[in-house]
């Protein structure tokens, strides 16, 4: 029997959309553990390979982390991967008016999961799922970060205004996650 992935968050509604996201059917046993790992500086993919290495060297085996940016379009892609930091200081309200006087008012919400065996030496495979939208003035719950000022192109809802199973699919986070699970079902065949 593989060991456990450990999927590292501390963020329990991530954690949730992920478990509900990935389903019953993925070919691994999955656990979930909370490791304050640094805050890496730099691009998305860069970032992203830093974290799982770290967190790999911690848990001594198999880890999934993940990542995710809100990219503004205006901004060349800030606040992208500090959007954690920008969200804590500011809140949805202010993400949205940081784009006050600018005409685009469009984004890309990005996740990146990476996955290392744990093994010396393993290679850090990333896999990214991205979801065209605009940000808006806030609306809906404000319960699971800049979901209520983030509205995907097609809708006219933003991501805290849908339900859980609708966001679940077409989110930046199942667009990814459909990728790791494409990757490790045909890993698990092979």
């Amino acid at each position: 029997m593989s060991k456990s992935i450990v999927f590292v968050t501390g963020n329990a509604k991530k954690l949730e959309e992920f478990i509900a996201i990935l389903g019953k059917n993925f070919p691994r046993n999955i656990t979930s553990m909370k490791i304050d790992l640094p805050e890496y500086q730099g691009e998305i993919d860069d970032i992203c390979r830093n974290k799982c290495r770290a967190a790999s060297d911690l848990v001594k085996g198999p880890v999934i982390i993940e990542d995710t940016c809100l990219c503004f379009n205006a901004l060349k892609g800030l606040p992208g991967p500090y959007i954690k930091w920008f969200l804590d200081k500011l809140g949805p309200e202010g993400l949205y008016q940081m784009l006050h006087g600018w005409e685009d008012k469009t984004a890309e919400a990005v996740c990146t999961f990476a996955y290392c065996s744990g093994e010396p030496e393993a290679p850090i495979i990333l896999f990214q799922g991205r979801t065209q939208g605009t940000i808006v003035s806030p609306r809906g719950p404000r319960d699971f970060g800049w979901d209520p000022c983030f509205q995907p192109l097609d809708s006219d809802k933003t991501y805290a205004e849908l339900p859980k199973e609708t966001k679940n699919q077409i989110s930046h986070r199942s667009k990814a996650l459909e990728n790791l699970k494409q990757y490790f079902t045909k890993y698990i065949e092979q």
